[in-house]
């Protein structure tokens, strides 16, 4: 099985003002698609190939194969990113999610509160995340490609944080992106969706884009 470059759920100037056609274009046809590409050129001669990208990703860690996991990891986190964003997004979550974002952060504006310093207070690049342990949500930050997907959690939302992500929109103002993101583009109906299925078929339930 060969890994794809996958297309966005929205066109490239759907997220308009907040971030623009030429970022969406650059992040995604050119970064994207060189962890993809470079991704197929690691495997090519690896047991991992074939399987699907959450396994790879789980393998290439456990392997200690950093080329491939610095590559395949990011195909998956900026799968995931996209995902977590859509046009008109924002507000509060529903559902269940909903309820359980107030029993473990308080309400939704303590988990806007706690992610926005997740996100502002990754040193470098890396991502925010909104995560399930089975249990309780978590919100985290992670340096480079590292993913809460190693840790055996499961990903509800992502907020990448590396500079290409926001530079040619925001400057160094990362905080005006986080914010950005945050009021008009998260995806609470991916998130609760997400949410739904782990608590139904367990962690392990990969991430298909159909499912956003």
């Amino acid at each position: 099985m060969t890994i794809h470059l996958p297309d966005l759920p929205y066109a490239y100037d759907a997220l308009e003002p907040h971030i623009s056609s030429k970022t969406l274009h650059f992040h995604h046809e050119k970064h994207h698609k060189g962890y993809v590409d470079k991704s197929n050129a690691a495997l090519e001669n690896s047991p991992l190939k074939g399987k699907h990208i959450e396994d790879i990703v789980r393998g290439a860690h456990e392997e200690g194969n950093q080329g491939l996991f610095n590559n395949i990891a990011q195909v998956w986190n900026h799968t995931v990113y996209w995902h977590s964003m859509t046009p008109k997004g924002g507000g509060d979550p529903d559902g269940d999610l909903a309820k359980k974002i107030s029993e473990d952060f308080g309400d939704a504006a303590k988990f806007r509160e706690k992610f926005r310093e997740a996100a502002l207070g990754q040193f470098g690049s890396g991502y925010a995340w909104l995560a399930f342990d089975g249990s309780k949500l978590i919100i985290e930050k992670t340096p480079n490609a590292v993913t809460p997907l190693i840790e055996g959690k499961a990903v509800l939302l992502s907020l990448d944080v590396w500079e290409h992500a926001y530079y040619l929109d925001h400057q160094n103002r990362r905080d005006a992106y986080v914010d950005a993101f945050l009021k008009n583009l998260v995806n609470w109906r991916f998130a609760e969706d997400r949410f739904n299925v782990c608590n139904s078929k367990g962690l392990t339930a990969t991430f298909e884009p159909a499912e956003a």
